[in-house]
């Protein structure tokens, strides 16, 4: 990690690393790099979340702060907890922030406490909050990674037809709920990766190049337990076909794909600012996802969405 962080000790901010390969990596970070402080944020038992991710350094060593990104209100209080916690010298200098969190639901009109169509609101709205809080106390050099995915592409080679391509819209009307089974939920989140890299690319205009931002695709990640949030039936036969296609070397498991993610940081993302990252190599995103103005406009929606 010395390629991207000093050798002092940092602070290392973590959303999605309760489960599947973002516990992977989180662990492998945390072993690899004892000497930083670790803050997960986690919905629900976040002090036990921290504790399982600890024992190789300690509970001192990781701090879990319980935060809901399904509301704004909540993720701005954890930001706050963070901010005040770099500010009075309780956390040593911000070097680093993974944005792993992410939601698919099988419809498209489900709401957060805010209102908003919950796959745009955690996907994108959340973590452009607690980004756009933490952006000013990074202490170069230091980096961002935003897990994005493939579906953003919308083609058959990147999904095998599971999901549908991504629509753009106007920010606002993406984090309206709205009528729409499976299908339309699984564009919802193609939709909402595709947020994720125009989040990326306007964050790292935003920052220092001393402060590298990147999209990170995992690519297939077997048994994640990604559907948990569908009917048992279905669930049943995601986990089928995504062990079927790690079998046929199309997909990870979650420790290979977390041991990739992880290294990919530690070894210092092979790329600049901005960059799309495809289980460790930089390699071009869809040419839609190359749109300014597109950027510049989720930015401003989403700062104004989220107060």
């Amino acid at each position: 990690m010395d390629a991207v962080l000093a050798k002092n000790p940092r602070t290392v901010v973590l959303t999605g690393v309760s489960r599947g390969f973002g516990r992977e990596a989180a662990k492998t970070l945390i072993a690899r790099r004892p000497q930083d402080r670790y803050v997960v944020l986690a919905r629900g038992d976040a002090a036990g979340t921290a504790e399982a991710l600890a024992p190789a350094v300690g509970t001192g060593r990781v701090l879990g702060v319980a935060c809901d990104l399904g509301s704004l209100a909540d993720v701005d209080r954890a930001a706050g907890v963070i901010t005040s916690g770099l500010d009075n010298g309780e956390l040593p200098p911000l070097g680093g922030f993974l944005g792993n969190a992410g939601v698919v639901f099988m419809r498209t009109d489900t709401a957060t406490a805010d209102g908003y169509e919950t796959t745009f609101a955690v996907n994108v709205l959340a973590h452009q909050l607690l980004v756009r809080r933490l952006m000013e106390r990074f202490t170069a050099p230091a980096w961002v990674v935003l897990t994005t995915s493939d579906s953003h592409f919308g083609q058959f080679r990147y999904t095998l037809g599971a999901t549908p391509p991504p629509r753009w819209d106007a920010p606002a009307r993406l984090a309206r709920p709205r009528e729409g089974g499976p299908r339309e939920a699984g564009r919802a989140y193609a939709t909402s990766k595709l947020g994720t890299i125009y989040l990326a690319h306007a964050l790292a205009r935003r920052l220092p190049p001393e402060v590298a931002v990147h999209a990170y695709n995992p690519a297939l990640v077997a048994g994640t337990d990604f559907f948990r949030a569908a009917p048992p039936p279905l669930r049943a036969m995601a986990k089928g076909f995504f062990r079927l296609q790690s079998a046929l070397g199309r997909g990870m498991t979650p420790q290979q794909a977390g041991l990739r993610l992880a290294e990919t940081i530690l070894a210092g993302p092979p790329g600049p600012s901005g960059s799309y990252i495809d289980r460790g190599r930089v390699v071009p995103s869809s040419p839609e996802s190359y749109d300014e103005a597109r950027e510049e406009e989720l930015w401003r929606e989403a700062t104004r969405l989220s107060g």
